[in-house]
């Protein structure tokens, strides 16, 4: 069956500057300018052929641009995480009602904890950070309902982060780009690993499609290694969302959408 590459994305809440901080010290965020880079950002998804899906921003809910975080998607299902920030729980209805027109849906329960940035897939293999935000009863869930469809979990130690995928994310089939100052990469058995500049070590946070990468204006280094690797670049400038601890790869969910034949 023919499908489409979809990005769930939702706009950016105008009390964004109220958002959980875990790792950076709370900066004035103008959020105007933070909505011109998520339309940007938006953009290049548009120009790489991704059909984007938009859900209005909820004032009562300021860290809800972040969608990533919300849900993890498989082509056989989507999992419904329940975030480690109780602030940003209530985002996740809207994720869930937007998914449900995609996949079935499974949910992680009460009270387990897991963000979906801290879900890094390879393969049938589920990587998933030991974050201040994910826990091991969310874990153990999440290993409950993706082990009957053949993916294995497995844990990955981490520090200096928030989430798994400020510091690892995929950069084509069975490599990553990595910090590896922050991760044990030992667990990542077989995995080809590039080394992020010691000068951007949030560089890591890189968002691929086919042979595409979408990295922050911010990490420059890391964007000519990427082209020196192969791939095409697209710069995204994320200056004020990056004071809300974001990376390229929280603003969307990407969904293989099934076509009708």
């Amino acid at each position: 069956m023919p499908t489409m590459l979809t990005a769930i994305t939702r706009a950016v809440s105008p009390t964004l500057a109220k958002c959980e901080l875990t790792c950076r010290d709370r900066e004035p965020i103008d959020v105007g300018r933070a909505s011109m880079e998520h339309a940007n950002y938006l953009a290049i998804l548009c120009e790489l052929g991704v059909e984007v899906i938009t859900i209005p921003a909820d004032p009562e809910l300021p860290d809800c641009v972040f969608v990533e975080d919300q849900a993890f998607v498989l082509d056989e299902l989507a999992v419904i995480t329940r975030s480690g920030a109780r602030s940003r729980r209530a985002e996740r209805d809207a994720i869930a009602q937007e998914l449900s027109q995609l996949r079935p849906l499974q949910w992680i329960q009460k009270p387990g904890r897991i963000d979906g940035g801290d879900i890094l897939r390879l393969g049938r293999r589920l990587f998933v950070g030991r974050s201040s935000r994910s826990d091991d009863e969310g874990l153990r869930q999440l290993a409950k309902i993706v082990h009957p469809l053949d993916y294995e979990v497995i844990a990955m130690p981490m520090k200096g982060c928030l989430h798994l995928k400020s510091a690892c994310c995929p950069v084509g089939e069975g490599r990553v780009i990595a910090n590896r100052d922050w991760i044990d990469d030992a667990v990542l058995d077989s995995i080809e690993i590039i080394d992020v500049p010691k000068t951007e070590p949030y560089g890591a946070n890189v968002l691929t499609i086919k042979n595409h990468a979408i990295v922050s204006a911010a990490h420059p280094q890391t964007e000519q290694l990427l082209r020196e690797q192969g791939l095409t670049t697209h710069r995204v400038d994320n200056t004020e969302l990056l004071k809300a601890e974001s990376g390229v790869t929280c603003c969307s969910l990407l969904v293989d959408r099934r076509l009708s034949a």
